[in-house]
């Protein structure tokens, strides 16, 4: 039995999220969320989805967003993220199905300064339900961890009292990822706070499954945002089976691995990390760093190697009077990123054992 036997290609929302992820969890895999920033990496992340038979997770920044609506708008007050969110889950939602593949439209990582970003997006969320019994976005991301434990908590739960009616699965962040993304820098914070504690996993699981099993937690073992020369970067995946056991514990022991747990930070890890991570419960990692340069790479080589037609509209070494279009339509250099962003994002379904699974 394959993924597309229990969730239908598309974007997924409500219990489908859940049964997916359950999936991939009872399976032993993982599914890589890749943040976009335009139409054309959307296109490229759902292309190599189709080509290696695999579930998707496409996501948005708060900074992504903005860019996906055109970085000529304001954004004193996010109308820019909020618009361009919401213009990245409609692409997604028309094509996806396209592509026949599952995908899980998520919004990444917002603090609390950003909340009405989160605002706008749940507004959206709640028309779409209102005229189509379904959410727009299958997911957001609440990320309060520089907050105090119990602030964080009840403000995602009062978020989650909103969502769950609507079908729409939570994912928060207890105990806090380092480096900096999307103006939030964390790369001074004390290195104790980059490991999450197994009673804080409780106290959110506690409260969060009162209201909806549709949650993820993304607990800290060391990730950073970015990448990092080996051995700077200290990750330590085998902690989230001691959240696992505890939260077993707590509930009598008659429900194994309980937790839907995320990997952020990914970008740079081992591949032996990797696979402790997906041992212990993560069913999705964030990718963004190495996916950013893998669509540079296929652009830049393609500038570099083609430098002398791209000089001029007319005369190339082929003739002073030959055309260059066939060069410089932007349709042909940045499909060579889409290409190049292609294959990385093979590389990490593979990594995560997320290939086949159709």
């Amino acid at each position: 039995m394959g993924v597309l036997d229990i969730v239908p290609a598309g974007v997924l929302t409500g219990d489908n999220v859940r049964k997916l992820f359950e999936y991939a969890k009872e399976h032993q895999f993982a599914i890589p969320s890749i943040n976009v920033t335009s139409s054309s990496t959307a296109n490229a992340v759902l292309e190599a989805a189709r080509d290696i038979k695999a579930p998707i997770i496409i996501q948005v920044s708060q900074g992504g967003s903005a860019y996906f609506a055109g970085k000529g708008l304001a954004n004193d007050k996010q109308q820019a993220s909020i618009i361009g969110a919401i213009a990245a889950a409609r692409h997604v939602r028309t094509v996806a199905k396209e592509y026949g593949v599952p995908v899980i439209m998520h919004s990444d990582h917002c603090a609390e300064k950003l909340l009405p970003w989160f605002d706008g997006m749940l507004k959206a969320d709640e028309e779409h339900f209102k005229q189509h019994g379904e959410p727009l976005f299958s997911s957001h991301m609440l990320d309060l961890s520089e907050e105090p434990k119990e602030k964080n908590i009840a403000i995602c739960v009062e978020y989650f009292k909103r969502m769950a009616p609507l079908g729409l699965w939570l994912e928060m962040e207890i105990g806090i990822t380092g480096g900096e993304e999307d103006g939030v820098d964390n790369t001074g914070v004390d290195n104790s706070k980059l490991y999450t504690q197994p009673e804080d996993v409780w106290d959110v699981y506690e409260a969060f499954s009162k209201i909806s099993p549709n949650f993820s937690i993304a607990a800290a073992f060391g990730n950073v945002h970015g990448v990092y020369k080996p051995g700077n970067v200290k990750l330590h995946p085998e902690l989230l089976n001691k959240h696992q056991i505890y939260t077993e514990q707590k509930l009598g022991g008659a429900k194994k691995k309980p937790l839907f747990l995320v990997f952020h930070g990914g970008s740079g890890s081992t591949k032996e990390e990797i696979k402790t991570a997906v041992e212990n419960g993560v069913v999705k990692m964030n990718v963004d760093t190495d996916t950013q340069f893998a669509y540079l790479a296929g652009i830049r080589d393609f500038i570099q190697n083609k430098a002398a037609y791209l000089q001029t509209q007319v005369g190339n070494p082929e003739g002073a009077d030959k055309p260059n279009k066939k060069y410089y339509d932007p349709r042909v250099w940045v499909r060579e990123g889409e290409k190049t962003l292609v294959a990385r994002v093979k590389e990490a379904c593979a990594d995560l054992g997320n290939t086949n699974r159709l």
